[in-house]
């Protein structure tokens, strides 16, 4: 059975991470000594709950997690470190510290190595968050021991309404876009300059119809509601 261990000291181990080519050895004081870090852990790297969710949902929220009093963001599995620097690369979440357990020292200390040999992983970690207060664990989130890979209580979501129960999440901003397109640049440059976070998704002539109608570009969507062009975002925008 999987143990919270909140009140107690995370183990202390060495990682082995990867830093200019040149190997780094990082221990667990210079990763949580005065500091509170949001950890999450998964089960492996390019993994699909893990790539498409779990990783990106933290980076999404990082904002808002460290407006509420984290300091880092730290993601470990039990790969390697060229394996995690891949990873991180392939991910793109600068605002999420990758950190290889690839021994799963780290992880059975935590109490959280399993055994995955039925799916072809050998140990790993099971999937689990937690908050460290400067070397402590002050809250754990772990997920429910069932089959397969549950994913319930350990995303960005949960812990950020464990530390502010009234924050809301930033918007979901969609935007249509074609290069060279300066109405585009126009309302990239708007949510720019209000630190707005949004995801561009290249237009053709068929995706703009069916989604929007319309047959130019921008097209915005802000949390699945169609806003228009550049000019009905300022006006979205100024209405705050």
């Amino acid at each position: 059975m999987l143990k919270n261990i909140e009140g107690q000291r995370v183990p202390h181990v060495t990682f082995r991470t990867r830093a200019d080519d040149k190997s780094k050895d990082v221990t667990t004081d210079e990763v949580f000594a005065k500091k509170r870090v949001a950890v999450f852990a998964l089960p492996g790297a390019f993994t699909p709950t893990c790539s498409s969710s779990h990783v990106p949902r933290y980076q999404e929220l990082a904002a808002s997690l460290r407006a509420h009093g984290i300091d880092d963001i730290v993601c470990i599995s039990v790969n390697d470190a060229f394996v995690m620097n891949e990873w991180a690369k392939d991910q793109g979440a600068a605002h999420v510290r990758f950190l290889p357990d690839g021994n799963g020292e780290f992880t059975e200390g935590m109490g959280m190595l399993v055994d995955k040999r039925s799916v072809g992983f050998g140990k790993r970690s099971w999937r689990y968050s937690m908050i460290v207060n400067d070397g402590v664990v002050e809250k754990m989130f772990i997920e429910p021991e069932k089959d397969g890979d549950p994913f319930e209580v350990s995303d960005a979501d949960t812990m950020l309404r464990f530390l502010a129960p009234d924050a809301k999440a930033p918007a979901d901003i969609l935007l249509f876009t074609k290069p060279g397109c300066s109405f585009c640049a126009k309302a990239k440059k708007a949510l720019d300059d209000r630190g707005l976070l949004y995801e561009e998704v290249p237009s053709s002539p068929r995706r703009l119809r069916a989604v929007s109608g319309k047959a130019t570009t921008p097209q915005v969507f802000v949390d699945g509601k169609y806003i228009g062009g550049a000019t009905e975002l300022e006006a979205f925008l100024a209405k705050g």
